[in-house]
């Protein structure tokens, strides 16, 4: 996109984004400069087999963490899914490995995920217990919670009551319902209908057990606490903060700064839809140069929603594509070159040919 704008004789500047999902370790580790570093940890995948999960610091004891490093969807990449045993016990584990290194404050990204179980399997690395009839660990994975007869949240790691953990959500969804994560998501982690309403059955009955904790059902209906298959509500049971990832990042890259003086903003997705304005960061962007008085044009690979009055104008690469010969079958196969193109377009559209 960058090279696009300068091709007609404007200047970019860069400003990455995220809004929680994958790549949002790496933004704030790039806006972070020189005080970030990595550190890599052995822990749980989703499927129970070991994955090194990398974990970011912005300073001495500021942690970031993604989900989908330990616990995602793309580490199952040439692999069956098994949505309804996939667990985010990993995701947990790097959570107490920043704990372990001193962290004070821990920023959860949980896009991406895997695994439909609550957070159950994050909770249990923590120190929770999740227990059947017979008193004895539920098994992984989201269905699995079907037997849940008890949570004992006694055993958490106590060092979380010293540490602030902001979960970064790229949805809003509910836990529960048509809305929540097993009926929205479950199916892009390979859930049949059968195994969707196994997995909301499951839910459930996770929330109507941990009901018993003063306050604790009023957490499933929270603002992304379907995120990540429920990691969003699990989380917020370990006392973390559930914030809007877009609106988050934004603030922490000082995106605002970036956007004031500019004649033009783009903004891309790979897909533009209903679900954009939902917590994404295009529509955060959007946001942020319209209450600045600068146009924000959008680049999606498709636009299947052009969202009306959020963006002053959306590029669509197949639609681009159907115009260049060079481009003609998979738009994907040539999306540096579309991306280049698009941000031409919006150029010349929004600033003159004479850019």
């Amino acid at each position: 996109m960058a090279r696009g704008v300068a091709h007609r004789s404007a200047v970019p500047r860069l400003a990455p984004v995220a809004d929680g999902g994958d790549g949002t370790l790496d933004v704030l580790l790039l806006a972070a400069g020189s005080s970030a570093r990595l550190t890599r940890h052995g822990v749980t995948g989703p499927l129970g087999g070991r994955v090194t999960a990398r974990l970011g610091w912005l300073g001495s004891d500021v942690a970031v963490m993604e989900l989908a490093e330990a616990s995602g969807l793309r580490l199952l990449r040439g692999r069956s899914h098994d949505a309804l045993r996939a667990t985010s016990r990993g995701t947990g584990e790097l959570l107490r490995a920043a704990l372990d290194a001193g962290a004070r404050r821990v920023i959860v990204g949980v896009g991406g995920s895997a695994s439909t179980d609550g957070g159950a399997g994050l909770l249990q690395a923590l120190g929770a217990r999740f227990l059947d009839g017979d008193g004895r660990d539920v098994p992984p994975g989201g269905a699995g919670l079907v037997e849940l007869a008890s949570v004992d949240l006694k055993g958490l790691d106590a060092r979380l009551a010293g540490c602030t953990v902001d979960v970064a959500t790229d949805v809003r969804n509910p836990l529960l319902g048509p809305d929540g994560a097993a009926a929205v998501f479950a199916p892009q982690k390979g859930a049949s209908a059968a195994d969707v309403a196994v997995l909301e059955r499951a839910l459930a009955r996770l929330v109507e057990v941990v009901a018993r904790n003063p306050g604790a059902a009023l957490l499933a209906d929270l603002d992304g606490a379907g995120a990540a298959g429920g990691c969003g509500f699990g989380l917020a049971l370990a006392g973390a903060h559930l914030i809007p990832g877009a609106a988050l990042v934004c603030d922490l890259v000082g995106l605002d700064a970036a956007i004031a003086g500019a004649d033009l903003v783009l903004a891309g997705e790979g897909q533009i839809d209903s679900q954009t304005a939902a917590g994404k960061a295009p529509y955060e962007v959007a946001h942020r140069a319209r209450l600045l008085h600068v146009p924000c044009v959008a680049i999606g690979g498709r636009v299947l929603d052009a969202l009306g009055d959020t963006f002053s104008g959306v590029l669509s690469l197949e639609q681009l594509a159907r115009g260049d010969a060079r481009s003609a079958g998979d738009p994907k196969r040539h999306a540096r070159r579309l991306l280049r193109r698009a941000a031409e377009v919006a150029v010349e559209q929004y600033l003159g040919s004479g850019q």
